[in-house]
């Protein structure tokens, strides 16, 4: 069995005859936040969702904690162990933020439907969902519906109900889009906060928040990883600056 929480084996996607992603090899260890980064088009939201099974794979694995998961479903992967958010917010909007968290964790907690039972007397549900809402910064929010929310704080909500359910490997999709930079440094501690032991993937085009969060960083271009390695690597790596690196830079460098 293998120690990785999540491995990419010669992974392949076709969209008829367009190949989107090209023998993808990624290997990450228990514990690492990695970011993926490449230019548009580089295939990162396909990757995405094969590995949380939105797409089934033309070809190649994908392990989760070295069971093979390619090819199931993604409420069967969500159960392994896998939560993912998305770049456009999934929340029920007429529900309180309590409601949304608490929505979230019950499978985990081992409830089922039961039209005999009151949510509100599960009270192993409700003392996780208080416990989440401390963590993502809105229990003094329990009560607002999700439509009422700012944009931060939707984003917040959003990253509470992926780690509600006590997934060990989280992906997130662009999870600091839109936000201000101040927003943005807030965020990137409360994503460090509530991933410790965990195993991060994100995707993401702000390189300031690629350096300040990533172990690691796989570079995704034309749908091959062509570098897995460390920050400082990565700036250093030629193929990346003449595929993406330098160019990326030099655009938030002159935005600044």
């Amino acid at each position: 069995m293998s120690g990785y929480a999540l491995e990419l084996r010669d992974l392949r996607k076709n969209f008829g005859k367009s190949e989107i992603i090209r023998g993808a090899q990624l290997a990450v260890q228990p514990g690492e936040r990695v970011a993926i980064i490449g230019p548009n088009g580089a295939g990162k939201s396909t990757l995405f969702n094969l590995i949380s099974g939105r797409f089934a794979p033309t070809s190649g694995e994908i392990h989760l904690n070295g069971q093979r998961i390619d090819g199931k479903k993604p409420y069967e992967i969500n159960r392994l162990g896998l939560a993912r958010s998305f770049q456009v917010s999934n929340l029920f909007t007429r529900l309180s933020v309590f409601e949304n968290i608490r929505c979230a964790l019950l499978w985990s907690l081992g409830h089922r439907y039961a039209f005999w039972k009151f949510l509100a007397d599960l009270d192993d549900a409700n003392d996780r969902t208080e416990q989440i809402l401390e963590m993502i910064k809105l229990d003094k929010r329990r009560d607002v519906l999700a439509m009422n929310l700012t944009y931060a704080e939707g984003r917040a909500l959003e990253i509470g109900i992926t780690i509600a359910g006590g997934a060990n490997l989280i992906l997130l999709d662009e999870p600091t889009a839109g936000m201000s930079k101040s927003e943005t440094k807030r965020f990137i501690q409360l994503i460090r906060d509530v991933t410790v032991g965990k195993t991060l993937l994100t995707v993401e085009h702000d390189m300031g928040v690629v350096f300040g969060l990533a172990d690691k960083i796989a570079v995704l271009v034309y749908g091959e990883v062509i570098a897995f390695d460390t920050p400082d690597a990565v700036r250093a790596n030629a193929r990346v600056q003449e595929a993406y690196l330098g160019s990326v830079l030099a655009e938030q460098q002159a935005a600044a």
